[in-house]
């Protein structure tokens, strides 16, 4: 088994999001209308795409998003893997700080990687999240 974390499209990104995130939602409500401005990630397995992440960097501030695994691959280390990725990114970026809006029932899986809940939560599509952030 050969891995490689690299650059992928927005397009490419989006199918994997639709796929895990919110398959029984239509396609564009996947879609982020600051996209063009991310740097989308995919983590390959060969040539299969098994998980995909979005880096939004504003000055030192980085929002990662839409962080999904296919459902089948989950459990395996590729999240972790993708994850160290897009931190390691963050940094080379001078990001001074990196939060998400986690979903509620992955708050633990986040805070493996030092990222902290605070107390801002919300309900998406019927989902709670909390936003977690970690200081670089």
């Amino acid at each position: 088994m050969v891995t490689a974390i690299r650059k992928i499209s927005k397009e490419e990104a989006w199918k994997i999001r639709h796929k895990v995130m919110w398959p029984d939602k239509p396609f564009e409500y996947i879609k982020l209308k600051d996209d063009d401005a991310g740097i989308h990630f995919g983590l390959f397995n060969d040539t299969l795409l098994i998980a995909v992440v979005s880096l939004f960097v504003n000055n030192e501030e980085a929002q990662f998003r839409k962080f999904a695994t296919l459902l089948e691959e989950q459990g395996k280390g590729y999240g972790t893997a993708l994850l160290k990725y897009v931190l390691k990114e963050a940094e080379v970026h001078g990001v001074k700080r990196i939060w998400c809006n986690a979903r509620q029932n992955k708050a633990d899986f986040y805070s493996k990687f030092g990222l902290d809940e605070t107390s801002f939560t919300f309900i998406k599509g019927g989902k709670s999240n909390v936003i977690m952030e970690k200081y670089l």
